[in-house]
């Protein structure tokens, strides 16, 4: 989950709705490469933080009993082969993307323990595989993964309240072409814009569907579950301008 805390309480995003936040931005980039590639480059961004495990313990708490931020969460070996044993059944391509992901989050984990090591080195030896067998360079590989970092990143910045103010810039990313994006609302709860534009309109709309709780302690993950079935649901939206 992603959590910001509001004078009323909490908000909640979900993970998977990030990930379709992330989707909608790179439907509106200029599209590039076969349809296949560029397709299966929507569906690896959607589907990137899929697989959450069930809850237990006190998965979904911190000590103090608020909703936990994914971010104070451990790395999770099941949930990241779970969302590599998905992509598997919609391809290399898809997968091989996923698989880069992976690497991207959790290669700082080396040297922890050995499932983490065993996982990481079967990403690399997969990567080179499955680019081998799609005969693609690592330079075009890289590409296509460039923009799943990209809207991953962009999403979570407007998840998570980190658009700038003052009319600020935030840079989201700088790819393998040295090509570097910022992010800057000009005005207070006006328009964004991206430095530079990359997208194939000058304006387009997001949303992204949030729970909202009032209650700031739970007891347990049950009563935190229960209280995000019974939470209203609202839609947060940005406009984006050229």
């Amino acid at each position: 989950m992603i959590v910001n805390h509001t004078p009323a309480g909490w908000q909640i995003i979900y993970q998977q709705a990030h990930g379709l936040l992330a989707t909608q931005l790179g439907w509106h980039w200029q599209p590039f490469g076969p349809t296949d590639k560029w397709v299966g480059l929507l569906a690896a961004i959607a589907q990137h933080d899929d697989e959450q495990p069930d809850w237990n313990g006190h998965y979904g708490l911190t000590p103090a009993g608020a909703p936990a931020n994914f971010t104070m969460k451990e790395f999770a070996l099941e949930q990241a082969t779970g969302v590599m044993r998905a992509a598997r059944f919609q391809g290399r391509w898809r997968s091989l993307l996923t698989s880069l992901h992976m690497s991207t989050l959790y290669e700082e984990l080396r040297g922890q323990n050995k499932q983490t090591d065993a996982f990481l080195d079967e990403q690399q030896a997969q990567q080179k595989q499955w680019m081998k067998e799609l005969h693609l360079t690592r330079k075009e590989t890289q590409r296509y993964y460039d923009l799943m970092h990209w809207c991953d990143r962009l999403s979570l910045i407007l998840c998570r309240q980190e658009l700038p103010e003052m009319g600020r810039s935030l840079e989201i990313y700088t790819g393998q072409d040295g090509q570097r994006y910022d992010v800057v609302r000009p005005e207070p709860d006006g328009p964004i814009t991206v430095q530079p534009w990359p997208f194939l309109a000058n304006s387009f709309t997001v949303s992204v569907e949030v729970s909202t709780l009032e209650q700031l302690q739970f007891k347990d993950d049950a009563e935190l579950a229960k209280a995000l079935r019974e939470a209203p649901i609202e839609q947060l939206t940005w406009e984006f301008r050229k």
